[in-house]
């Protein structure tokens, strides 16, 4: 066989062996994500407070307990994770939000959500109905896109 053909065997084997094993990586991390999302529902209580500001910032500086901050991984300590101020009853408290609802969380209204420990879960509007999206405006260049891709035909016209 020529060494070309050894080359291109060996490269073939290396590759399956590393998709089989994310397969299984996988398949064990969603395993423990669902168990943590079942702790956090069974933990969860729902409470009224003020939001006061909202920001992505790093763990560090986002005033959360030193417990917290020693108890999470030293890669994930430097990313950015969306921190919620919030007043519940006379004190001030900063809550980790998830990131699916933290478009959703109001600034400067009073909301019920549900909170798991300093996780916030869920989030809906005290008065004035449930919270909504605020949308951006959107910049000429994904204007620019979108009017392209009317006009192709790949998304549907408004």
């Amino acid at each position: 066989m020529s060494p070309v053909t050894i080359t291109l065997i060996v490269i073939a084997v290396i590759l399956v062996a590393v998709i089989i094993a994310l397969y299984f990586l996988g398949k064990k991390a969603q395993k423990q994500q669902a168990e943590q999302e079942a702790q956090i529902a069974a933990t969860k209580q729902t409470m009224s407070m003020l939001i006061i500001d909202k920001k992505r910032m790093k763990l560090k500086d986002a005033g959360l307990p030193a417990m917290v901050i020693e108890q999470t991984p030293k890669i994930l300590r430097g990313r950015k994770l969306p921190i919620v101020k919030a007043k519940v009853g006379p004190q001030i408290v900063s809550l980790i939000c998830d990131d699916k609802i933290f478009d959703l969380v109001p600034v400067k209204k009073e909301v019920k959500a549900s909170v798991s420990g300093i996780y916030m879960v869920d989030v809906k509007g005290l008065r004035g109905g449930n919270a909504k999206i605020e949308e951006k405006p959107k910049s000429k260049f994904k204007q620019a896109i979108e009017k392209l891709q009317e006009k192709a035909g790949a998304k549907p016209i408004k």
